[in-house]
This record gives structure tokens, C-alpha cells and sequence, in this order.
């Protein structure tokens, strides 16, 4: 595996405004020209723009200025956020194991339209949001095994390297469960939390190098999560634990779950 693996959310999108607006119950921007545009094509907003800018700055002040490799989704908005990160140099590769998360038949449609259209989806979606699928779309859990296939690549390919890869705020929060071993339960419960939420152009950062001691392991054993815009997030190095469970271990988690008919 690389020795540094820098994970970068896209600035914020047209499709992120539309999607925010709407939520507080503006739907204006979803006009006929906005729906059916394919969501791969939305360009980034001027805030958007200008947060790439501020993050592409503070990667080469805080982490360095040439890599080895960088990878980005094909799609519009991460190929516009990895130029305006104006890395010096850099030679972008598109993979589409990046691309976003594949939303379905919800893609372009506003919030009310969708519980109206799907009511039944909306209950799933809070019930099950790691396996749940929306209507024609992939799973977080999909995802997460699109995701390990790219890092099998990294693997083969980029040993003892620096690696920088421009992608989308749900492939992050996947490749989040694959490189940190996180349980069903332990991911739920980050992607519950509203103070953990991947941002816009939000930097997560995975070493091989211990940060006190500058040694270098076998494994991705360490991660720093960044968003340069907003100055208050810096979760400083936290160490990734590979757990492993004792057979006693998992009956109790087992157990921490109330049977939903009579177990005999």
C-alpha cells in the first residue's frame, strides 16, 4: 500500500446547492434542464470553486508537494475540483471505481418528490442506511466493494508511494469502513453523527508512518481528517485498530440484539 493515502471530497456543487435548497423546501432549482442532466455532469458552484483552491493550499503546506500518483472519478465535479487543487505537476488519472455513489432512480429528483414517490424507501433508508439500496442504486456495503478494488490496485501497484485521489463524500465514507475495519455498528454510528459529516473538500489523510516516531509499518495505521475551509475541523492522528473478536466476544455483540420472534 502507499505509505501516504490522501482521500479528497469535491468542492461543493450544483447538485449539493440544489439538494441543500431543498430540504428546506425550495425546489426552484430542479428545472426540466437540471433534472435531466445526468448527475456525473454537475459543475461546482463559485464557492465550490474556491474551496478547492483553499484545499489544494493547504495540502502542499501541510503535506507536501509532489505525489507519486493522482487518481480522480471521472465524474465533472471531481476532475474540476483535482485541476483547481493546482497540485504542481500532477498527472490525473480517471478511474471509475471513484465515481459517486450510484443513486438510482432518486438521482435529480428533490427530497418531497422522493418520499412521495417512495414512501416505503424513506422507512428502509432509516432503518437499514448501510445495506439499504435506493430504488435502481447502490448500497453504502456496494460501494464499500467497489472501493476495495481500487485499493487492491493501490496495493499491486503503489507500494512505499504518496497517492492523492479526488472523489465524492459517500466513496469516502466507504473507503472509511474498508481502511479503518470499522463494524456495521461502529460505521452506523459515525454516519450518524452529524459532527463527523464528510464535508466539502474535506481531506482524509491515511499513513504508514507513525506521526511520533516517523517509522514507517505494513499498514494504513494511522489517519488525520481535515477540512481546510472550515478551521474548526482537524481531528488530529488517530491510530486504526484491526480488530479481531473471540468467539465469546461475539455472542455478546450478538446478544446486544433483542430477538424479534420467540428463539427456542
Amino acid at each position: 500500500m502507499p505509505i501516504d493515502l490522501i482521500l479528497v471530497r469535491h468542492g461543493h456543487s450544483e447538485g449539493n446547492l440544489a439538494v441543500s435548497r431543498s430540504k428546506k423546501g425550495d425546489d426552484s432549482l430542479y428545472t426540466p434542464d437540471f433534472r435531466e442532466r445526468p448527475g456525473h455532469r454537475w459543475r461546482l458552484t463559485a464557492e465550490g470553486q474556491v474551496q478547492a483552491s483553499t484545499a489544494g493550499k493547504w495540502i502542499l503546506d501541510n503535506i507536501g508537494v509532489q505525489f507519486d500518483r493522482y487518481y480522480a472519478s471521472p465524474y465533472v465535479r471531481t476532475q474540476e475540483t483535482a485541476a483547481l487543487l493546482d497540485l504542481p505537476g500532477a498527472e490525473w488519472r480517471l478511474d471509475q471505481r471513484l465515481r459517486e455513489r450510484d443513486w438510482g432512480e432518486l438521482g435529480s429528483v428533490p427530497i418531497p418528490e422522493q418520499a412521495s414517490l417512495y414512501p416505503r424507501n424513506i422507512v428502509l433508508q432509516k432503518a437499514d442506511a448501510l445495506y439499504w439500496r435506493p430504488p435502481g442504486g447502490e448500497s453504502i456495503a456496494d460501494a464499500r466493494m467497489r472501493v476495495r478494488t481500487f485499493f487492491d490496485t493501490m496495493h499491486r501497484e503503489c507500494e512505499g508511494q504518496s497517492v492523492v485521489v479526488v472523489t465524492h463524500g459517500d466513496i469516502i465514507s466507504a473507503a472509511r469502513g474498508a481502511l479503518e475495519y470499522l463494524s456495521d455498528e461502529e460505521w452506523l454510528a459515525f454516519d450518524g453523527d452529524e459532527s463527523k459529516r464528510i464535508l466539502n473538500c474535506h481531506i482524509y489523510h491515511y499513513s504508514r508512518r507513525d506521526p511520533a516516531t516517523g517509522e514507517v509499518g505494513k499498514y494504513l495505521s494511522w489517519r488525520r481528517a481535515v477540512c481546510p475551509t472550515d478551521t474548526g475541523i482537524d481531528t488530529g492522528w488517530e491510530t486504526i485498530t484491526r480488530k479481531r473478536f473471540s468467539n465469546a466476544e461475539l455472542l455478546e455483540r450478538v446478544n446486544g440484539v433483542e430477538p424479534t420472534v420467540e428463539v427456542r
